[in-house]
């Protein structure tokens, strides 16, 4: 066994110190990478939700570091050390309070209401007249028929009295 210690010891004076024995990343170098990337501060809508906590304890990173939007939302950022056995980090974005509920839209055409109903495509329009056998706001979409015993057809509502039909 004492045979072995000398080479022991030469083998653990090759393996290099770990990262941490260098000073920890600034945290603070994160939180301005984050704000620039985002082109926000902290706490503002688009921007971290917060600054990185302080608590974390990350090597000391050589290269610049890499940022990245972290899934298709964008309501994180990856933040990444591209070393060689890197860290990363993720952090939140603050996103923008949802605004409050409208008003339910104004109802455009009523049941039963006798109504326009337009086809147009190019260089044509077609009207004829139809009943309305739903109701519907400006955009809506509604069942409509045209005839007595026609089977009723989907139109868009553009307003009062008037639906279109997709040219398709």
């Amino acid at each position: 066994m004492a045979a072995f210690r000398p080479a022991l010891v030469t083998a653990l004076m090759l393996v290099p110190l770990p990262a941490l024995a260098s000073p920890p990343t600034d945290l603070a170098v994160i939180d301005r990478a984050v704000a620039a990337f985002t082109g926000q501060q902290i706490g503002v809508p688009g921007g971290a939700a917060q600054p990185v906590d302080r608590r974390l304890r990350l090597a000391a990173c050589s290269a610049p570091l890499a940022l990245a939007w972290y899934g298709t939302a964008q309501t994180s950022v990856l933040v990444r050390c591209p070393d060689a056995g890197g860290w990363r980090v993720f952090v939140p974005v603050s996103v923008a309070r949802a605004a409050p509920p409208e008003a339910p839209a104004a109802i455009a055409v009523a049941r039963g209401e006798g109504v326009t109903v337009t086809v147009a495509g190019d260089g044509f329009t077609v009207s004829q007249p139809g009943e309305a056998l739903d109701a519907g706001a400006v955009g809506a979409w509604i069942r409509v028929r045209t005839a007595a015993k026609a089977d009723p057809l989907r139109a868009r509502v553009v307003r009062p009295g008037l639906v279109e039909l997709p040219a398709d």
